[in-house]
C-alpha cells in the first residue's frame, strides 16, 4: 500500500517499527520526535500527516504546545492517534485509531486523510490564481464541517434510538431498517458516514462492505458498527465499539473530515465555474444565477423556444441544516442545462431552459417529489419537508423581474 511523506511519528520511547512500516509502504522522510520536540519537527518539514505511536498520556504543556502547531498548518494536517480501550486521543480532532489494530488499517487510513490534505492543498493553491487572475474571492465557509454533515443509521432493536439520538444531537440523520434501503439511501443522498447497530444480518453486512469497497464514492467514508464482530480490511475508515457514545465520539473526527471533503469538492467546483457556485450548495449562488437568468431570456427570445421557472418553498420553516441539504441534494438532481439558486429565505429557484410549460410541471413534480420522500425535518418525529412548488413560464413582454414576481410567495398557483 503505497504512502506519502514525510511524516512526523510522536512517541517518547522509540518507535522504530512502525517507522520502518510507514518507509516500506513509500514514505520518505519519517522522523521521530518526543512531543517536546514535535512542534519544531512539524516547521522544520511540513509533514504530510502527524501519527501519535503511543496511547500514553503526555505532558498537558506539550499536548497543547503541539496542538497550536497542527491547528496552525495550512493546508489541513492530519493526526492519527492509536489510543486504548475508551480513551479519548490526547490530540482533539485527531483521528483515532485501536493501539491494536493492524499496522495495514493504520496506512490505510493515513493514506486517507493525506490524500484529503493533497486536496487541500490544490484548492487554496487554484483559489489563490483564481483571486490573483480574476480578483475573485472563493473560500470555504468559516462553519464546522458537520453541520453540513448527515449519517444514515443502519439496524433495528435497542440500539437503533440510542445511536439515533447521538447521532442527531451533532449531525443530520437518515434511518435504514435494511441494507438494501441503506443502498437506496446512498446512492439518493450525500451521506458522510454510516453507523450499524444491532438487526442486520451477517451475510447482510459482508455484501454492503463489499458494495462500499467496490465502489470509488464510498470506499473511503467512516463506517462504524456496534458490538463485536470482524472488521472488514477493505474499509480504511471502519471504527467499532461496544457502547454507543463511545462509537459516536470516535467517529466523529472521521465525519468532520468527510464533510470537508464535500466542501473542497463543492470549492473546486465553484474555482472552475469562476466562483459562480455557492460552496454550501453546489448551486449557482444569487448574483451569478441572476446573470445566467438574464442571458437565458436573451437567448429563448432570439431562438424562440420555451422557458419556465419553478420556486421550491417551505411553507412551514425548516432548520438551517435541513435548508442546505435539500439544495445540495436538488443540484445532484438538476438536469446539465438547467440552473438554481437557494435565496435566503431557504426556498430554491430554478431555471428550466427550452421546457414549456407542460414539461416543466413533470420536471419539478419529479424534483419536489424526491425532496418529499427524502428530507426529513431533525426531532423525534423525523417528518418529512415538503415543499410547496409555483411554476411560471417565459412570456414575450417579461423581463427578469417580471418573471420573478409571478413566483414570488404570494403567487399561488402556476401561470
Amino acid at each position: 500500500m503505497s504512502l506519502q511523506g514525510p511524516i512526523v511519528v510522536v512517541a517518547e520511547k522509540p518507535a522504530a517499527g512502525l517507522a520502518q512500516a510507514f518507509s516500506n509502504a513509500g514514505a520518505f522522510p519519517i522522523v521521530e520526535a518526543c512531543w517536546a520536540d514535535a512542534p519544531a519537527a512539524i516547521r522544520s518539514i511540513k509533514p504530510a500527516a502527524v501519527v501519535l505511536a503511543h496511547p500514553d498520556p503526555a505532558d498537558a504543556r506539550a499536548v497543547e504546545a503541539l496542538t497550536r502547531e497542527i491547528a496552525a498548518a495550512v493546508p489541513l494536517l492530519p493526526v492519527v492517534a492509536r489510543v486504548r480501550d475508551d480513551a479519548d486521543p490526547a490530540i482533539p480532532g485527531a483521528l483515532p485509531i485501536s493501539a491494536e489494530a493492524p499496522i495495514e488499517r493504520l496506512i490505510a487510513r493515513l493514506s486517507s486523510a493525506i490524500r484529503l490534505r493533497t486536496l487541500h492543498a490544490t484548492v487554496l493553491r487554484r483559489a489563490q490564481t483564481l483571486k490573483t487572475e480574476r480578483n475573485i474571492i472563493a473560500e470555504l465557509p468559516p462553519t464546522d464541517p458537520l453541520e453540513d454533515a448527515t449519517v444514515l443509521v443502519l439496524g433495528r432493536g435497542r440500539s437503533h434510538p440510542v445511536l439515533s439520538v447521538a447521532v442527531g444531537e451533532r449531525m443530520g440523520i437518515m434511518g435504514a431498517l435494511s441494507v438494501d434501503s441503506a443502498a437506496r439511501c446512498l446512492n439518493a443522498r450525500e451521506i458522510e458516514g454510516i453507523v450499524i447497530g444491532e438487526g442486520i444480518p451477517a451475510r447482510g453486512l459482508e455484501a454492503l462492505y463489499a458494495a462500499l469497497a467496490e465502489d470509488a464514492r464510498f470506499r473511503e467514508m467512516p463506517v462504524g458498527a456496534l458490538g463485536s464482530g470482524p472488521e472488514p480490511e477493505v474499509l480504511p475508515n471502519f471504527v467499532r465499539a461496544g457502547d454507543p457514545a463511545i462509537l459516536i465520539e470516535r467517529m466523529l473526527p472521521l465525519i468532520r473530515l468527510r464533510a470537508f471533503e464535500g466542501r473542497l469538492k463543492r470549492l473546486l467546483q465553484s474555482i472552475e465555474c469562476k466562483g459562480m457556485l455557492d460552496v454550501q450548495t453546489g448551486l449557482l449562488n444569487v448574483d451569478a444565477f441572476g446573470r445566467d437568468l438574464t442571458q437565458a431570456i436573451d437567448e429563448t427570445a432570439e431562438r424562440g423556444v420555451g422557458l419556465s421557472i419553478a420556486r421550491f418553498g417551505f411553507d412551514d420553516a425548516i432548520d438551517r441544516r435541513t435548508s442546505f441539504d435539500a439544495a445540495r441534494l436538488l443540484s445532484r438532481l438538476m438536469r446539465n442545462v438547467d440552473f438554481a439558486c437557494r435565496q435566503d429565505d431557504g426556498s430554491i429557484l430554478a431555471v428550466f431552459t427550452e421546457t414549456d410549460l407542460r414539461h416543466a410541471h413533470v420536471v419539478a413534480r419529479r424534483l419536489a417529489a424526491v425532496l418529499k420522500h427524502t428530507m426529513l425535518r431533525p426531532g423525534a418525529e423525523q417528518t418529512p419537508v415538503s415543499p410547496s412548488v409555483t411554476l411560471a413560464t417565459l412570456k414575450p413582454t417579461d423581463t427578469v423581474l417580471t418573471l420573478l414576481a409571478r413566483i414570488a410567495p404570494r403567487a399561488v398557483a402556476a401561470e
